[in-house]
């Protein structure tokens, strides 16, 4: 896995149990690279870091590349979401979020969820797979569980925010998870070969 955002790590490591695979992060061996993130797309971006950590495991390598897409913001930050606030730090952006969305009223506050896997092989073959999760924006935070935008994203049909929902459920209903289920043939195929 190209990531050792704990949030991440705890949440593909759910979303592969029963997959005959070995998940290692980067600090299981001994690797530690820093990779800007410098796409303009969650492809591009996912895409350099499965190569880059691809290129120095020698690995197969599985990297994401997520972001938040605000209808009222014209789909910002979107795969600037990590770097919305520019310090890294979530609860920076989730302020920034909610002090750009402080005039928008509840039914114009849609939003989605966005992440884009990457499978970088070490001959350089790249496979890709994507999900989504559509919802709302919330007016504050809510809930202590998940991580980034988690505590302010009502996911469409619910009355608690991702932060709030069990892990499975979250995992069942995440763009996360759906893009890993929908990269699970490939990953499949990919070792059976």
């Amino acid at each position: 896995m190209a990531t050792s955002n704990p949030g991440k790590v705890r949440e593909l490591r759910q979303l592969l149990v029963g997959a005959d695979i070995e998940l290692l992060t980067p600090t299981d061996l001994g690797i530690s690279l820093d990779v800007e993130e410098t796409g303009d797309t969650y492809e591009e971006n996912a895409a350099l870091k499965a190569l880059a950590f691809t290129r120095a495991s020698h690995l197969p390598c599985l990297a994401d590349d997520s972001g938040i897409e605000v209808d009222a913001l014209a789909g910002a930050p979107g795969v600037r979401s990590a770097r919305y606030a520019g310090t890294g730090s979530d609860k920076d952006n989730v302020d920034l979020l909610l002090h750009n969305l402080n005039q928008v009223p509840e039914e114009a506050r849609t939003a989605r969820f966005v992440c884009v896997v990457a499978l970088a092989l070490p001959s350089g073959d790249i496979e890709y797979a994507r999900g989504q999760c559509k919802g709302k924006i919330s007016n504050e935070r809510i809930g202590d569980g998940g991580f980034g935008y988690d505590p302010v994203f009502f996911p469409e049909g619910k009355h608690l925010t991702m932060a709030q929902l069990p892990p499975d459920e979250k995992n069942r209903l995440s763009h996360r998870g759906r893009a890993v289920r929908n990269a699970l043939p490939v990953i499949e195929r990919i070792l059976g070969e």
